[in-house]
């Protein structure tokens, strides 16, 4: 019944007009029967950062498939089957398109769901629509006083968007003022470490690594063990792509390059290094040592251990292990990398981390495991001893950990619910508890009712940070000599400027990316042209809102429009089918590969996914409603999972109302749950223990 009701749904091709003058917009269409699920915000309502992103084959298969391939001569070469002209045509249309399991006639097979095309690879597949559109110099056009387009003129550039820190920002750190402006114009990566944060290493836009400091145990990979305030490259790693960094505190460098490669250099009295020696490394040594074979994607250093993560989700350990933090089972030095098992044996670890003298590993499951020192509580063992191989926080029990991430001897742990959970030491209350006493078990951290998507520590540092998904930056801890029990909101849109403005020593807890603030690729200015009236030559009307667009982009970006817009002259088109805000996404993110929808909005994402049998983008909607779950809308987010088939966001939903259920049950969407629905809520909640005492 709903296929019939959906079909039975028009679009209209109209001349290019804009509403009369002085006339309102054209009424929005009557909003069509949707699932009570779906929850409705403000039209063009914009979601909130670190909001999913949907792929780019999902996107143009729901636009292909869901729009069609047409009935005939007098389908509308843009909506296809779905436009009003078409069923303008003999009723029969409607019986032949109720025929069969797809929601429209004449589409084409799937294509495979790995398939996944990013806008740059539209680009260099289509460049000559490109040239046909911006001309061989690749600038975007503008239009003259007559309204013709000049590719004469360039767009001012915009700022573009930066990965984690703006250009300005890295005087934050002081050592920074070590480089000229020329320098820094340069500058992608960079890593402040050391025991007064006065070591620098970072890349620039041409691969190669430059460093500056004072070379303590020759931690700069110099040769030597000169100190340097101007920056010196570092030509034996010049051309390698950094992936990940981390350092310790003799201070001694472990880096992955992108090929999986790890180099180490610096302090080495422990072992630390993994070559096999104690000697200092005054230049970087590649470690190959067990790990041959191996892609390394994940590095992570305490103070004189180190642990590296493979592709594969095995975790190689190697150093100081006076506490047991290699994981060897004993307290002998590990000089060269030697795999972690025991409880990690089969295990497919996704994430680690490294205090002070303890190590973390996070595993598929979203179990955590912890090993080495527990002198203050830091392995959440509910214990002060010390633990020589990995074990399970039993504690955390029934919880999904996606995230650790260590201060010296504080953990803290971010849930796939934006929970974040502290224990360890707590000195300067850098566990947010609002006081300054050690934990043993894990203990919940309250940033107010925000949802937490980023975590920040560092082993040597005292200090904790966390973002929320509203974009908010929190800090608790060490603060320049004081002590912050409870997390404070900060002016910062980075937790990178805590630990540069707030901890002690200022470094940073991960390897910076730095992005120009004054160029503009094809892409970057492709995004910048979205929904732009000035150049556009194409408009959708949704709603009674205009949503601008690029024939020539829609081509490039979807084969579906590829050759529906071949000859076609029509320049608006009318669409009553989806709401404002989802359609808008959608022709957005042809244009940015990134979504800009709330997760109460990606509801009714999941419902055109499960209508045109979108399997992938289905998946990213789901990851984009786990983000704005909570009590109140548990129930009415698990009845749409399971009226869409979404089985994943299904298992959240169930798992969240259990781990809620005294608050849940006692909400108006309980009380109102089908019965069928709460039928099988109980019976399943009853089968996994909920109801005993």
């Amino acid at each position: 019944m709903a296929q019939e009701v959906r079909r039975g749904r028009r679009a209209r091709i109209r001349p290019l007009a804009d509403p009369p003058s002085g006339k309102p917009p054209l009424p929005a269409p009557a909003a069509r029967p949707r699932g009570a699920a779906a929850v409705r915000v403000a039209p063009g309502a914009r979601a909130p950062p670190g909001a999913a992103c949907l792929g780019v084959s999902a996107r143009a298969q729901v636009l292909r498939r869901g729009l069609g391939a047409g009935l005939g001569g007098d389908t509308c070469r843009v909506l296809g089957p779905r436009c009003r002209r078409a069923w303008a045509q003999p009723r029969a249309a409607a019986g032949r398109t109720a025929q069969g399991s797809y929601p429209d006639p004449g589409l084409g097979p799937r294509r495979h769901e790995g398939l996944h095309r990013t806008m740059e690879d539209y680009l260099e597949e289509e460049f000559f629509l490109l040239c046909a559109l911006y001309g061989k110099s690749g600038k975007m056009p503008v239009k003259d006083e007559r309204g013709d387009l000049d590719v004469s003129e360039v767009v001012k550039p915009v700022q573009a968007t930066l990965s984690s820190l703006k250009m300005l920002d890295v005087g934050k750190w002081p050592i920074f003022s070590l480089c000229s402006e020329a320098e820094l114009q340069l500058v992608r990566q960079a890593c402040v470490f050391g025991s007064a944060s006065n070591e620098l290493l970072y890349t620039t836009v041409n691969d190669e690594i430059f460093v500056l400091g004072t070379n303590c145990c020759g931690c700069l990979g110099l040769g030597d063990v000169q100190s340097t305030i101007e920056p010196r490259r570092l030509d034996s790693l010049t051309g390698k792509k950094i992936a990940c960094l981390s350092y310790g505190s003799g201070p001694h460098i472990v880096l992955a390059t992108t090929e999986g490669e790890v180099f180490t250099w610096g302090h080495n009295a422990y072992s630390q290094l993994g070559n096999g020696t104690t000697n200092a490394g005054l230049v970087p040594y590649h470690i190959s040592t067990n790990l041959s074979n191996k892609q390394v994607i994940e590095v992570a250093c305490g103070s004189y251990h180190s642990l590296v993560l493979t592709s594969d989700g095995e975790v190689f350990a190697w150093g100081y292990n006076n506490s047991g933090q290699v994981g060897s089972g004993s307290t002998a030095n590990q000089p060269i990398p030697r795999r972690v098992t025991g409880c990690l044996q089969n295990k497919v670890v996704v994430n680690i981390a490294c205090g002070q003298m303890c190590s973390m590993a996070v595993v598929n499951t979203g179990e955590v495991f912890v090993w080495g020192y527990n002198g203050n509580g830091q392995l959440g063992l509910g214990s002060s001893g010390n633990q020589p191989t990995p074990c399970r926080v039993a504690a955390l029990q029934g919880i999904r950990v996606q995230r650790v991430a260590c201060g010296y001897a504080h953990t803290l742990v971010l849930t796939d619910e934006g929970q974040v959970y502290a224990w360890g030491a707590n000195s300067y209350g850098q566990l947010g508890t609002g006081n300054k006493s050690n934990q043993s078990y894990p203990t919940p951290v309250v940033v107010e009712k925000d949802r937490i998507i980023e975590i920040a520590a560092c082993h040597s540092a005292h200090t904790s940070a966390a973002k929320t998904q509203g974009g908010h930056v929190y800090m608790w801890g060490q603060c320049r000599g004081q002590s912050v029990t409870l997390p404070h909101l900060t002016h910062f849109s980075s937790t990178d400027d805590v630990f540069a403005c707030f901890a002690t020593p200022a470094v940073t807890w991960r390897l910076l990316s730095v992005e120009p603030d004054d160029h503009l690729t094809v892409a970057e200015s492709l995004k910048r042209e979205f929904d732009n009236p000035n150049t556009a030559d194409l408009k959708f009307l949704v709603d009674g809102k205009y949503i601008y667009v690029h024939k020539v982009l829609l081509k490039i970006r979807c084969e579906h429009f590829r050759s529906s817009l071949e000859d076609n002259e029509d320049d608006i088109v009318e669409m009553s089918e989806f709401s404002y805000p989802v359609y808008r996404a959608f022709l957005e993110y042809l244009y940015t590969d990134s979504i800009s929808l709330s997760p109460e909005e990606a509801v009714g994402l999941l419902d055109l996914a499960t209508f045109y049998r979108e399997n992938r983008l289905k998946k990213l909607c789901q990851q984009t409603i786990k983000q704005g779950i909570c009590e109140e809308n548990a129930i009415a987010l698990l009845s749409a999972a399971v009226k869409y088939e979404a089985q994943d966001l299904e298992e959240f939903c169930f798992r969240f109302c259990i781990n809620h259920l005294t608050v849940v049950t006692q909400t108006s969407g309980f009380a109102e749950m089908d019965h069928d629905l709460l039928k099988n809520f109980i019976s399943k909640a009853s089968r996994v223990g909920a109801f005993k005492n």
